[in-house]
């Protein structure tokens, strides 16, 4: 059974905060089933976005896997997420400062 998006935001935000980084929830979604999306900042400044996995990738173990997507600016993060927005106005949208998204997201490629 897959924890709630809520939830699984809170955690993601308390492990960084534990572990010495920087999180913020920028956008709430729905707090059930909403789409979590994740903006990673490195400290070069560089910004990646990873959203879920297609569900072809996920597994059935109810645990959140993300990809990266193809956008590597902050302008194109803000056009892709306002195109979110328009087709499901319920994701939650979190930035991390820092270098390991995979120490936080399950990612696929």
């Amino acid at each position: 059974m897959r924890i709630t998006a809520e939830l699984f935001v809170s955690q993601l935000v308390r492990r960084v905060f534990n572990d010495g980084g920087f999180a913020a929830i920028v956008r709430r979604g729905a707090e059930a089933a909403g789409a979590v999306f994740v903006i990673i900042r490195g400290q070069n400044g560089a910004s990646a976005l990873y959203g879920p996995a297609v569900q072809m990738m996920a597994a059935d173990d109810g645990e959140r896997r993300f990809m990266r997507e193809n956008v590597d600016t902050d302008e194109a993060i803000e056009r892709r997420m306002e195109r979110e927005e328009r087709f499901d106005p319920d994701f939650w949208l979190v930035e991390l400062e820092t270098g390991t998204p995979e120490r936080y997201l399950t990612l696929v490629e």
